[in-house]
């Protein structure tokens, strides 16, 4: 059986959202901040604010059909909303409690802005000094099928995320498999798929792994060694969906690489710095308890001043490299010298997917808006206070498929529920898994819509959310039994 066509998919693509629209726009959480003092669910504003979320994300959705930049209706959409909220509340003669709260969102979107924008530029920088040649040249000469390269990037990226950022780790394994299986559009977009289901899963069992972890680990619900029991059931979560869609992989080699790549002076340096901002980020944030952008910021200053040497003692490096090359009569690698440029960090910040960027503002700033509006304290009310635990987290999950998972574990946290160990372990499990349902689920996801762009779609993440639904079952239902005496 072959995946539904792209007119089913679209149809399929209409049904899930109004379904989950119906289920979840009503109850979207604020971000960072509690609802104002104005209860705008049951009014005109509210719900025109709702409706007007509704047709941005129909839009984006329908990006294949358009070939319109996502990050256009999101853009609006939050303009529109926000101007409805301060509207209400100037009416009301309260315009500062509208403004406080405007500010307070966009702060969260500045600094989830200054972390992509620093992880763009680091594997803009490597893909720059040909680390991903590289490692094409060297995967392909070792022989490697297609359907190896998909589990080698899928364990990668599960593993990787464990210890750092989901989002950060997909984009690395992506652009490997733009340069292993360059051309291969339908190949390119099944691994992006796994790499988001397996980067999203593999942050789910480390308290390190994802931001929604470190929030649950540092609200003292969970303890540090506790998360650990989640490992089994996000294993499952990442293997169900892989073997299946390993059933419609052409095993076939990649198109063979006929030159030695070198790297480019300074490549394995960058390299080192990548990973050294990764782990000054994850500290900031675990042991200094300040947002990990910050980190990544230095991370930013240190490639600068990298990039500063590079430039300065370019002269020098390339008399000593012409040198060397004309004692060794290597013809080749003088003929390279002559095109040698400059490192500029600037124009690697240039390339940085800025529709991604723009569609994260868009996105962030919505929710924000009809947190605001008193939807958090509806979802509080109507999830925790009748519902079962288990049922509440499974349906939390569902949701942040639809909403990052960050404002949804804040929700919960706010929401403080007297839950078991092993419900707050579902919640980290459900809310971190939860997102890979859609491409827009997950940060990771939105990243990889950007790096791949036309190749990795909603559309085409969408027609694989039955075999990930069934990765998210199996993964609830091994939690509930593994860790059954935790609850």
């Amino acid at each position: 059986m072959k995946p539904p066509n792209v007119l089913a998919t679209r149809h399929y693509a209409s049904r899930v959202a109004w379904l989950l629209f119906a289920c979840c726009l009503l109850l979207f959480p604020s971000l960072s901040y509690a609802a104002g003092s104005l209860d705008l669910t049951l009014s005109i504003a509210g719900i025109s604010s709702v409706v007007i979320f509704v047709l941005a994300y129909a839009l984006v959705m329908s990006e294949e059909l358009l070939h319109m930049r996502k990050s256009k209706p999101v853009l609006v959409a939050a303009g529109l909303i926000w101007a409805i909220v301060a509207w209400v509340y100037v009416q009301a003669g309260m315009p500062e409690e509208a403004e406080t709260a405007f500010r307070e969102t966009l702060l969260e979107y500045t600094e989830l802005l200054l972390f992509l924008l620093v992880a763009m530029t680091y594997i803009n920088a490597l893909e720059e000094r040909r680390v991903f040649d590289g490692l094409r040249s060297w995967l392909v000469r070792k022989g490697f099928s297609y359907r190896s390269l998909f589990w080698i990037t899928g364990v990668m990226a599960f593993g990787i995320s464990a210890i750092a950022n989901n989002m950060t780790t997909a984009m690395l394994m992506c652009a490997v498999v733009l340069k292993v299986a360059e051309g291969d559009n339908k190949f390119i977009s099944l691994c992006c798929v796994n790499v988001v289901v397996a980067s999203n899963a593999g942050g789910a069992f480390s308290p390190f792994g994802d931001i929604t972890t470190l929030m649950v680990w540092q609200a003292g619900q969970v303890p540090f060694g506790g998360f650990f029991v989640l490992l089994i059931p996000a294993v499952v979560n990442f293997l169900v969906p892989a073997v299946i869609m390993n059933f419609f992989i052409v095993n076939r080699q990649p198109a063979a690489v006929q030159e030695n790549v070198w790297l480019k002076r300074g490549a394995r340096r960058i390299i080192a710095l990548f990973l050294l901002t990764v782990a000054i980020s994850v500290l900031c944030h675990s042991v200094l308890h300040l947002p990990p952008a910050m980190g990544m910021m230095f991370g930013l200053g240190l490639l600068q001043f990298f990039g500063y040497y590079l430039r300065r003692s370019l002269p020098r490096s390339i008399e000593r490299k012409r040198e060397r090359y004309s004692r060794r009569g290597d013809w080749k690698k003088l003929e390279q010298l002559g095109s040698v440029v400059p490192f500029d960090i600037f124009s690697r910040i240039a390339r940085s997917e800025w529709d991604t960027l723009l569609f994260f503002y868009g996105v962030v700033m919505c929710v924000g808006g009809l947190g605001f509006m008193g939807y958090l304290s509806l979802l509080s009310e109507t999830l925790y206070g009748s519902w079962n635990p288990v049922w509440a987290n499974v349906v939390l999950g569902l949701i942040s498929a639809v909403v990052d998972n960050i404002p949804v574990m804040f929700a919960v946290l706010s929401m403080a529920p007297d839950m078991s160990e092993g419900n707050w372990l579902l919640i980290t499990l459900t809310a971190g898994v939860g997102g890979s349902l859609l491409s827009m689920g997950s940060a990771a996801g939105v990243a990889l819509m950007g790096q791949a762009r036309g190749i990795y779609t909603f559309a085409v993440h969408l027609r694989w959310a039955p075999a990930i639904l069934l990765g998210y079952a199996a993964s609830i239902a091994a939690h509930l039994w593994i860790n059954s005496a935790l609850f």
